[in-house]
């Protein structure tokens, strides 16, 4: 007898896809909207997202420091949509992010700064979206329709679209070359088997870990713990979480920590093995770790690719705790698909 796959599933699994569908279809946009940034020279970044969008900036404000060696700022909606303040963009370049393209805020603060001079780019599935019409350049996800409340393709495309982005302004061919070949190793992100960490989510607290471009793939695991298993989590930077937050953990205590094969990694496996040390059972997606336990990943073509695919696995395994608790991955309560905020 067949079991149904939750919409969640299948579309985790739709992720290699619409990767390649985005990949197929978006180097147009792509070039259009990196010409205008190197024709506008920005002294700096600013991204305007919330939620899963807003993780995205985050990853995508690491890879613009590292490659473009410019300053990225998340910047608040509120403080346009609320609180009336017009920010001195000129000089800057602007990335918006929304999977609808529909939240009000988000569409304000985007006109707004658009309005003080910066060069703005909108990255969503929507291209008939307010947000869309309110910038210089658009970068279509090409996803298909997501029908999950909880975000899992729109998510990717919308990692590699900014990353395709700055690899394409930066001229980063090795990169460029990386994330062609994402698809394939996508593929087999989305089978690894991370049930024992799945097994390890017992229904109290647990944390997330990572540091750079992977402290953004802690930051959307956490948010997806809780929105999906109604289980409170919390991310943390491995150079953080052992100052203040490390004093909650007891012994048992569940911790996930994202790695990529980058400089970080032997820092940041020191950081699991050192939770691992003081009680937590700490599963860790890196071989180097030495006390923690050691998740299977598939690792990519470049260290700036590697975040994509572990959250890839990621979803997999939140998924499945997610139906092993009885919570419908596809409705979480309290939750709608399109967030409109003012």
């Amino acid at each position: 007898m067949s079991v149904e796959l939750s919409k969640m599933r299948q579309e985790i699994l739709e992720i290699p896809d619409a990767v390649d569908r985005l990949l197929s279809n978006g180097a147009d946009n792509i070039r259009h909207a990196a010409q205008l940034a190197r024709d506008a020279d920005p002294r700096f970044l600013v991204s305007v997202a919330r939620g899963s969008s807003d993780h995205a900036c985050t990853y995508l404000k690491y890879a613009c420091e590292l490659l473009l060696n410019l300053p990225v700022a998340s910047v608040g909606p509120s403080v346009n949509s609320i609180y009336g303040a017009e920010l001195r963009a000129q000089g800057a370049l602007s990335i918006s992010v929304s999977q609808s393209g529909q939240s009000p805020d988000i569409v304000g603060m985007t006109r707004a700064l658009k309005r003080s001079g910066a060069v703005t780019v909108a990255i969503t599935n929507n291209t008939e979206s307010h947000l869309a019409d309110a910038t210089d350049a658009v970068l279509p996800l090409h996803a298909g329709p997501e029908l999950s409340v909880a975000a899992t393709k729109t998510f990717v495309t919308s990692l590699v679209a900014g990353l395709w982005l700055l690899a394409e302004i930066a001229d980063e061919a090795e990169l460029k070359q990386a994330i062609w070949s994402l698809p394939g190793y996508l593929g087999k992100a989305a089978q690894c088997d991370w049930t024992p960490a799945a097994n390890a989510i017992s229904g109290r607290s647990l944390f997330t870990l990572g540091r750079g471009p992977s402290l953004a793939i802690s930051n959307e695991a956490a948010l997806k713990i809780k929105e999906t298993c109604q289980i409170h989590a919390e991310s943390y930077s491995t150079a953080e979480v052992l100052h203040g937050p490390v004093s909650i953990v007891e012994e048992g205590f569940p911790t996930i920590v994202f790695a990529a094969g980058d400089a970080a990694e032997q820092t940041t496996a020191e950081a699991a093995d050192a939770l691992a040390a003081k009680g937590a059972t700490v599963f860790a997606a890196t071989s180097a770790v030495k006390r923690a336990q050691p998740l299977p990943v598939v690792r990519t073509d470049h260290w700036l690719t590697d975040p994509i695919s572990a959250i890839t696995s990621f979803y997999s395994m939140v998924e499945s705790v997610a139906c092993n608790r009885g919570i419908d991955p596809d409705a979480p309560r309290h939750l709608k698909k399109v967030t409109e905020t003012v």
